[in-house]
């Protein structure tokens, strides 16, 4: 089973490729000089040329403030772009397993959103994104889609590297308290995507929309401190955190103020064949800092 990745040099799609694939399948490794979702009329040339048996999708446009502004771009990249994927996968009768997001929601619900919940994006960003998993299901019935949030890995742009480069160079921060949801590391996302593909490999007719994120939930003030009670292990040192609203932090882009996700849709298609891994969020967090900030000194 040849499976094709894309976004290579993205968070989930680096720790993918990263990892041993499972028995019987092979790692297709695609950058975007492959396979570029900016560039949708070019996508089904690229999946024929490389011949997949299944296509897993994390490649996105991701900037949510810039795309604001930029519109046309992400569009282009969240919509366009698995569109033609998707075509192309139906053309071929190939599966795609496509990575979406949090911000398809409104973030006004008051209990873990399930994937049968109403969608009610805030911005651009979740709007694109949520106007490809609809491009996705009108074309291609072998699908899934799967939505994670608040996603991070030891390398790349995202809030854990934020924190630890800012928290280095200051003594006190100021981070937003009144956004909920769970801390997800690209590693774990990774191990799921790699699950369900030997679930389908075995026989699971697995196939849809589901979410998929770390156990729990926290704030971005709970994530930051939860990052330097971690990071003082290493540092000897622990800057303050100081909790402040949404309002205090004005962005370009709006941000869903509770993005938890239900999983258990997941765990329900896979029960019996296979136990989708999923570790406490501040369990996976303090696993990847370590491996972030090297060997561990304990402090007194």
């Amino acid at each position: 089973m040849r499976v094709l990745v894309t976004g290579v040099t993205g968070q989930v799609g680096g720790a993918l490729v990263a990892r041993a694939a499972p028995d019987g399948i092979e790692w297709l490794a695609a950058g975007r000089d492959r396979l570029d979702l900016s560039v949708p009329d070019a996508i089904a040339a690229a999946v024929d040329a490389l011949a997949p048996d299944a296509v897993v999708n994390p490649a996105a446009y991701t900037a949510v403030d810039a795309a604001e502004t930029d519109g046309e771009t992400a569009f282009r990249v969240n919509r366009d772009g698995p569109a033609a994927l998707a075509a192309a996968c139906a053309a071929r009768g190939v599966p795609l397993i496509h990575l979406s997001t949090d911000y398809v929601f409104d973030g006004t619900g008051t209990r873990p959103y399930r994937p049968d919940d109403p969608v009610a994006p805030l911005g651009v960003y979740g709007a694109s994104k949520e106007a490809g998993e609809r491009a996705i299901r009108a074309v291609l019935d072998d699908h899934v889609i799967l939505r994670t949030a608040w996603v991070y890995a030891a390398d790349g742009r995202n809030f854990v590297n934020t924190m630890l480069r800012v928290g280095a160079e200051r003594d006190e921060l100021r981070v937003v308290a009144d956004q909920h949801g769970t801390p997800t590391p690209a590693g774990d996302i990774a191990d799921a995507v790699a699950t369900l593909l030997a679930a389908r490999r075995a026989g699971a007719a697995v196939r849809g929309t589901f979410h998929y994120t770390a156990a729990g939930e926290t704030t971005w003030h709970g994530f930051a401190e939860a990052i330097f009670r971690r990071a003082e292990k290493h540092w000897g040192r622990r800057p303050s955190v100081h909790p402040i609203a949404t309002a205090d932090y004005p962005t370009p882009a709006k941000r869903p103020a509770y993005s938890v996700l239900d999983n258990s849709a997941l765990d329900a298609a896979l029960a019996g064949v296979a136990t989708v891994p999923r570790r406490p969020w501040e369990t996976a967090l303090n696993a990847v800092l370590d491996t972030r900030l090297g060997p561990l000194t304990e402090t007194k």
